[in-house]
């Protein structure tokens, strides 16, 4: 084989004929040595080879930077409205178990690799994939769930911020009946005690008191759609809000991490400033104290329950976020020799504490309630945008200074969803740039044209049954299909690019290989993982999807799997394309497709490229 070196005070470059192709290896050399920045297998039609001009790829301007971005991802709504009510559901203390049980097995490894694979190859989620070309699909996979994603939860953000603007009056909104949005059935939840409620009804069910009936009458104006095929026109309060938020994260990343850096000062830290702030209020209430006793009650005999395995096994992994191609892109902008060894454990642990230390500030408010209307804790206890919309602004709307404690918790749930949307919508930018030269010469019209895309589709989520619509891409967009994606993504780097050509990578980063234990995670155990995630999440599915007690009609849950399939499929059908556009024999194709071509063993000594 021969070899082509071309020396220069900034690159080197190696070429290799190989066949029908070409292996185009770009090093760049900079003050702590030889780092590679880029490389692609490409065509040879006879001609000579000619390098394409790439735009230099920006870094992070502080390490501080990257960590708050990547907090500030992973630590979403879902560690407020979810991980609690989880805890409290599956033996309080006793869910720790397996919850730490499979952050450390799976959240962790998967987080690391992500980390590890974007930083060495400096590539978004679907060009990091020239290690091993067949696999690309699984990037395209990730990028087109980003984006379904951020169709609705921009709208959950806009639900924050018409809440914020309405909580700035000297009464709050959802604290009386007798409003223009109220029914006739509406009840002052003073009225509401155990004796009113009657057998096996719950509190956070009720659906007549002031709080509840601002949500879904004020806000969502779901009494005025029959059901999913009665959508209606969108809100224009909530379209406003809406256009607010695109152009918060347009503005934000508008020119890469130099601006997003700065912008997760504010939305990463506030969350936590808030949270102490809530929790302070929280324990100088009546009950509060019951309801955190609630919290950490331990009951080990729920361990014996499979629902509560799969239950914190979910909640690691779609509170981590790996998958999204997110962690992929802002690894791609670290220096190459950024630890992100270190990094992957002290984000994954900040995530994980955030979201047990969310649970006293959730729970002392829960147990305030439970006392308030002389109810057990499991009456008022609830998840989702029944906890942060109803039973957390009704408790606030009871305190004095009940405005300044709504402002304070919605700016709070504001921030949480800014930076995961942020985050969200950079994997879809960094992902696709990098594959589309043109697209990252010209990021400031493509961040606008992927802004106003998603506004354009969050539409259908603000108009009368928009809940619905919500409610189906919720179930479909990012569930089954997020674990198939994370799933090959292992099985690429692990079995097929090899999980020994891949240490050896962070060896070149880092200076160290990764222990033995997370090589096996890596090979074994995170798949496996995953594997019986997607099985238990297959065989307990159910077909008949509801929001409350509306029952889907059967046609959309061909429409939530059409959504599913269509990201899903972008694995096999990009591996065909891939096996049949090559020309040239099967052996030769296949050595195509697979991860890095033989070279010389002294070259790839000598200079530590992909």
């Amino acid at each position: 084989m021969e070899v082509q070196m071309k020396p220069d005070h900034h690159k080197l470059s190696a070429v290799a004929p190989l066949n029908q192709c070409d292996v185009e290896l770009t090093l760049v050399k900079d003050q702590n040595g030889v780092q590679c920045t880029s490389s692609s297998i490409v065509p040879n039609h006879g001609g000579p080879l000619t390098s394409n001009t790439e735009v230099e790829r920006e870094i992070w301007g502080k390490k501080i930077d990257f960590l708050l971005s990547v907090i500030g991802f992973a630590v979403d709504l879902a560690n407020v409205w979810r991980f609690p009510y989880l805890c409290y559901k599956n033996g309080g203390g006793a869910f720790l178990i397996p919850y730490i049980l499979f952050l450390v097995i799976a959240g962790m490894p998967l987080f690391y690799m992500e980390l590890a694979l974007g930083q060495y190859n400096r590539e978004g989620a679907a060009t990091v994939w020239k290690i091993c070309p067949v696999f690309k699909g699984v990037g395209y996979t990730v990028i087109l769930i980003a984006l379904y994603v951020g169709f609705y939860y921009n709208v959950i953000i806009a639900w924050s911020l018409y809440y914020l603007f309405s909580s700035m009056t000297s009464e709050l909104p959802w604290l009386k009946c007798g409003n223009r949005w109220n029914s006739p059935n509406c009840v002052d939840p003073l009225a509401i005690n155990k004796s009113v409620l009657g057998n096996g009804t719950s509190y956070a069910k009720y659906k007549i008191t002031p709080a509840a009936e601002y949500y879904e009458r004020g806000v969502l104006h779901l009494h005025e759609s029959k059901g999913i095929q009665d959508l209606g026109m969108p809100r224009w309060e909530l379209s406003l809000c809406l256009i607010v938020v695109v152009f918060i994260l347009y503005f934000s990343l508008w020119k890469g991490v130099k601006s997003s850096g700065k912008v997760v000062y504010i939305t990463a830290t506030m969350p936590y400033i808030v949270l102490f702030v809530l929790l302070i209020r929280g324990i100088t209430l009546p009950g509060s104290m019951n309801g955190i006793k609630a919290y950490l009650h331990i009951d080990f005999n729920r361990l014996n329950n499979l629902e509560v395995w799969i239950d914190a096994a979910t909640q690691i992994f779609f509170s981590l976020g790996a998958g999204f191609g997110v962690l992929i892109a802002f690894a791609s902008y670290n220096k190459f020799d950024n630890n992100c060894y270190r990094d992957a454990l002290l984000t994954t642990t900040v995530n994980c504490v955030t979201s047990f230390f969310s649970g006293f500030a959730i729970f002392s408010v829960l147990g305030y309630m439970a006392h308030k209307h002389k109810v057990k804790i499991e009456d008022v206890a609830t998840e989702g945008a029944g906890l942060v919309f109803i039973i957390y602004p009704e408790a606030i709307s009871t305190l004095p200074g009940s405005t300044f404690w709504a402002i304070l918790f919605f700016i709070m749930l504001l921030t949480l969803g800014i930076d995961s949307s942020m985050g969200g919508m950079e994997a879809v930018i960094t992902g696709l740039s990098d594959d589309f030269l043109f697209l990252k010469r010209n990021r400031k019209v493509f961040t606008f044209a992927t802004a106003f895309g998603t506004f354009l589709f969050s539409l259908l989520c603000i108009t009368n049954g928009g809940i619905y619509v919500l409610t189906l891409l919720d179930k479909y967009a990012a569930g089954t299909a997020i674990l198939f994606g994370v799933l090959i993504e292992a099985i690429g780097v692990s079995w097929f690019y090899g999980v020994d050509r891949f240490s050896e990578d962070i060896e070149r980063m880092m200076g160290f290989k990764p222990g033995l234990y997370w090589r096996l995670c890596w090979k074994f155990v995170s798949p496996a993982f995953l594997f019986f995630k997607m099985y238990f999440i297959t065989c307990s599915f159910h077909y008949c999807l509801k929001y409350d007690e509306y029952v889907f009609p059967n046609w959309s849950n061909y429409v939530g799997w059409g959504v599913a399939m269509s990201s899903m499929l972008f694995v096999p059908f990009y591996a065909i394309y891939k096996f049949f556009s090559i020309p040239g024999t099967f052996k030769e194709v296949c050595r195509y497709t697979s991860p890095i071509p033989d070279l010389p063993t002294s070259l790839t000594k000598e200079f530590p490229f992909n």
